[in-house]
């Protein structure tokens, strides 16, 4: 019998080039020995519902899209408690976490490897009630992605994020906050953090740190706390640049398990989409918990 693949398509993500190459990506597929079963996705958490829904019945789960289509393949496998291997067709504006899996940017090629390739035990991470695949951030620059229109990504691609987040640095929010990890508790005021699973962030590689890696059990941890004046500003945006984390602004580190309390409501940002505005975060990472298709 012919194995099952469930392949979910966001017919948006990017310039919707999945649309030429579809004959031929699932050609490859029914060569490799699936009876495909297509579906595109409609709406946002479209494709998260058919996971959980559907991904049991499957040998295989395949999506093409950006990070985020990702992320809601990876939330209804975690939600359902599927255990089959997922593939990956990166056809988003950015793809951080494709990159870091050095994924192919040829569509064909990454159908190909995913006929090829072995499964890889990524970690995961726990958001409160929802899930991340590999990032979750709150602060400046954090809505970029999502209030960025598909249309604008579609045209710019990167530079789009570039020109959005220009913006933001009029008028910067701060946040008070409390964070406990690693048995240590960091308080402050805070114009940015992230926890995050990747080697590239908003398309810049390394920002995270040397050593990442995707399997290992815990995160890394980057918290910029807020400038007091426009110097201070100038030499956080250096200290980024230059990859010189360890700052005085800036703390830098691992861990599997984390508490952040806020004063106010925090709106965070999940793998490029909106993940709510929150004032108790607690995110915990469940280590090799999702297989993904690498070559």
């Amino acid at each position: 019998m012919k194995k099952k693949m469930l392949f979910i398509i966001n017919p948006k993500s990017g310039k919707g080039l999945i649309k030429n190459k579809l004959l031929e990506i699932i050609d490859i597929f029914v060569k490799g020995g699936y009876d495909v079963h297509s579906y595109t996705t409609q709406s946002f958490l479209d494709a998260c519902k058919m996971t959980k829904e559907r991904a049991s019945e499957y040998d295989m789960v395949v999506c093409s899209g950006g990070d985020g289509t990702l992320d809601e393949i990876i939330t209804g496998m975690m939600e359902s408690g599927a255990d089959c291997p997922v593939g990956y067709i990166p056809a988003g504006s950015t793809n951080d976490f494709a990159n870091s899996l050095k994924l192919s940017k040829n569509m064909v090629k990454a159908a190909q490897d995913i006929m090829d390739g072995m499964p890889y035990l990524c970690d995961v991470g726990s958001f409160n009630d929802d899930y991340f695949v590999y990032i979750a951030a709150f602060g400046i620059f954090t809505d970029v992605s999502y209030q960025t229109r598909q249309e604008l990504k579609n045209i710019l691609g990167h530079l789009a994020y570039v020109l959005e987040g220009v913006k933001r640095l009029y008028g910067i929010k701060s946040y008070k906050m409390k964070i406990e990890a690693n048995d240590e508790t960091i308080e402050g005021d805070f114009i940015y953090g992230m926890i995050t699973n990747s080697d590239s962030v908003g398309g810049f590689r390394n920002m995270t740190g040397k050593h990442v890696k995707l399997n290992d059990g815990v995160y890394e941890v980057t918290l910029i706390r807020t400038p007091q004046n426009p110097l201070e500003l100038q030499e956080i945006i250096g200290a980024l640049l230059m990859k010189e984390v360890n700052s005085k602004y800036i703390h830098s580190f691992k861990t599997d398990y984390i508490v952040m309390e806020a004063e106010e409501e925090i709106p965070w940002t999940l793998d490029g989409e909106f993940g709510g505005d929150h004032k108790h975060v607690e995110i915990i990472n469940h280590k090799q918990a999702i297989p993904i298709i690498v070559k």
